[in-house]
Formats: structure tokens, C-alpha cells, sequence
């Protein structure tokens, strides 16, 4: 897959399907109170699974994201999602 800036956060209209770039908004419970976070839907499909691998539900990765994260929860999780792929590759 490569970058392309041009694109858009949108679906285009030749797709099939939606696109792994597509933002969508998804409602979560940290420590027991309801919040939103915006992830691209790859990185959201990405989190899904490792949340799977490790045996936890998707809030309690998150509540475990949000008690060390410096800055915004979506961009947090991005980070985590990409340092998992990181240490995957070198293994």
C-alpha cells in the first residue's frame, strides 16, 4: 500500500467497500465512564485483534492505554498499534 496525500478521509466513490482510512467514531467505557474515540478503521481492526491475542476487552486495553498515555487517547492508541507491529517485524 502506498501513501498517497490527495486522499481523502472519505470513502471514494470507485471503492469497494470501505476504505482502511476511513475515520470512524467508537463509543468506549474508561474506568467507567463513557467517552468517544476516532480511529481510522485499520488501526481499529489492528487494535481489535492484539486487544483478542491478549486476552482482554476492548475497554480494559483501552483503560490500560489511557493510565499511561501523554495526549490524545486516539493518538495513544495509534501508538500502541504501531509499536506492536514494530515488535512483531523484529521478531
Amino acid at each position: 500500500m502506498t501513501f498517497s496525500p490527495e486522499r481523502k478521509m472519505t470513502k471514494e466513490p470507485f471503492a469497494a467497500g470501505p476504505a482502511p482510512t476511513d475515520i470512524v467514531k467508537h463509543s468506549v467505557s474508561i474506568s467507567g465512564h463513557r467517552t468517544s474515540v476516532s480511529l481510522e478503521r485499520k488501526f481499529w481492526e489492528l487494535f481489535k485483534k492484539n486487544a483478542k491475542r491478549q486476552n482482554l476487552s476492548i475497554n480494559e486495553l483501552i483503560t490500560k492505554i489511557d493510565a499511561t498515555r501523554q495526549g490524545n487517547l486516539s493518538s495513544a492508541i495509534r501508538l500502541f498499534v504501531l509499536e506492536e507491529l514494530l515488535e512483531k517485524k523484529q521478531d
